[in-house]
C-alpha cells in the first residue's frame, strides 16, 4: 500500500485568550489555554476524528486550523505551507482547499439567502475576486448540481432556510462546504443536532462524497459510535491536549490512556448483558480549569492510576505501537502489546 502525502500537519499549536480586569483600563491576569499544545498529521483521503468533553479545546482547533481564530504559537501547514504566517490576500486564496461544515444548520445559514444563493455564494465571491473563472450560468448550473448531489432536487433551489428541517438545512451546508473543490473538511460536530435516523443518511452521505471527490476529514463528535463508524483514525483530547492517537479499530478495541477508556466505558452498547457486566471507570472530580497552569500532566488529577510524576511533569505524546500514540507514563519506556 502506498504511503499518502501528509496533507495538514499541525505542529504545538496552541489558542490562548487573554483574561483582563478593570473598567476602564485593562490589565491581563491571565490566560485561557483553550488548546495547549496540539500536534497531529493528517494524510489524503484520511478522516481523523477528534474527540473528548465539551471545553476541551476540539471546536477552537478547527477555527485555530482555519485562521477564525488567532493561534497564539505553533504551525499549521497545509500541504507545507504554514496558514499561521499568510496575510489576508493568501489565506484567502488557500481557503479554496479547506472549508467548514457547522454544527447548528439552524444558526450556519442566512435566513434571508435561498438554498442556491447559499451554495453558489462562494463560487461568486471567488469569481469576483479572480481566484476563478466562471459566469453567472456556469456558477448556477454548479450549484444546482451540488445541491441534488447531496440530496435536494432543483425544485429546493429558491426556498429559504426556515422551510427546511434540519437535515435538509446540513445538506445544503454539505453542498455549499464542496462548491469551491475542497480537499480538506473541517466537520465540528455536522450531525450532534440532528434526530438519530437523520445522522445516519448524513454520515453515509459524507461517506459517498469522501469516495466520489477524495475528500480529507477533520470530524469532531460527542458520540464516540459515530466517530467509529465514520473515522479511519482517532484523537482523543482532554483539555487542550491530545492525550491519544490511534486507528479507530485499535483505540476502541485496546485504549491505553486512563481517560480514552473512561470515554469508551460510558459508551452505551446494545447488548444489555454485555453491558450490565461491562466495568465503568467513574472519574472523580471535575474538570479543572482551562485557565490554570500546572506543571504536571492535565488529567493527574482525575486519574484513578496517578502516580507521582505525573503531577510533576507532562509526559509527551510518544508512539508506544504501530501509528498508536498515548501521553501517559504508565506505558512510557514500556512494550505495550
Amino acid at each position: 500500500m502506498v504511503d499518502k502525502e501528509i496533507l495538514l500537519e499541525v505542529k504545538d499549536l496552541k489558542v490562548h485568550f487573554p483574561i483582563e480586569k478593570g473598567l476602564l483600563i485593562k490589565k491581563n491576569i491571565g490566560s485561557i489555554r483553550a488548546v495547549d499544545g496540539v500536534s497531529f498529521s493528517l494524510r489524503q483521503g484520511e478522516s481523523l476524528g477528534l474527540v473528548g468533553e465539551s471545553g476541551c479545546g476540539k471546536s477552537t482547533t478547527i477555527m485555530a486550523i482555519s485562521r477564525l481564530e488567532r493561534i497564539t504559537s505553533g504551525q499549521v501547514l497545509f500541504e507545507g505551507q504554514d496558514l499561521s504566517l499568510m496575510k489576508e490576500q493568501e489565506l484567502i486564496r488557500a481557503r479554496q482547499n479547506f472549508q467548514i461544515i457547522f454544527q447548528d444548520p439552524y444558526s450556519s445559514l442566512d435566513p434571508r439567502m435561498r438554498a442556491l444563493d447559499i451554495v453558489s455564494e462562494p463560487l461568486r465571491i471567488f469569481a469576483k475576486k479572480g481566484i476563478i473563472t466562471l459566469d453567472d450560468a456556469s456558477i448556477e448550473k454548479k450549484a444546482l448540481s451540488l445541491l441534488d448531489r447531496c440530496g435536494l432536487s432543483s425544485t429546493f433551489a429558491d426556498r429559504y432556510p426556515h422551510e427546511f428541517s434540519g437535515g435538509q438545512r446540513q445538506r445544503i451546508g454539505i453542498a455549499r462546504s464542496l462548491s469551491l473543490g475542497p480537499k480538506l473538511i473541517l466537520a465540528d460536530e455536522p450531525v450532534s443536532a440532528l434526530d438519530v435516523s437523520i445522522q445516519s443518511q448524513i454520515l453515509n452521505l459524507l461517506k459517498d462524497l469522501q469516495d466520489e471527490f477524495n475528500l480529507t476529514f477533520l470530524f469532531i463528535a460527542h458520540d464516540l459510535a459515530v466517530v467509529e463508524y465514520f473515522c479511519s483514525r482517532v484523537a482523543v483530547m482532554y483539555l487542550g491536549n491530545i492525550v491519544e492517537t490511534a486507528s479507530s479499530k485499535t483505540l476502541y478495541e485496546h485504549p491505553l490512556h486512563p481517560y480514552t477508556k473512561a470515554l469508551l466505558s460510558a459508551v452505551p452498547i446494545p447488548d444489555p448483558i454485555a453491558g450490565k457486566n461491562r466495568k465503568r471507570t467513574i472519574l472523580k472530580g471535575d474538570v479543572p480549569s482551562p485557565s490554570q497552569v500546572r506543571p504536571g500532566c492535565p488529567f493527574a488529577d482525575r486519574c484513578p492510576q496517578a502516580m507521582e510524576i505525573c503531577t510533576k511533569k507532562r509526559p509527551p505524546l510518544v508512539e508506544i505501537s504501530n501509528q498508536h500514540e498515548v501521553a501517559c507514563f504508565l506505558y512510557h519506556d514500556q512494550e505495550v502489546l
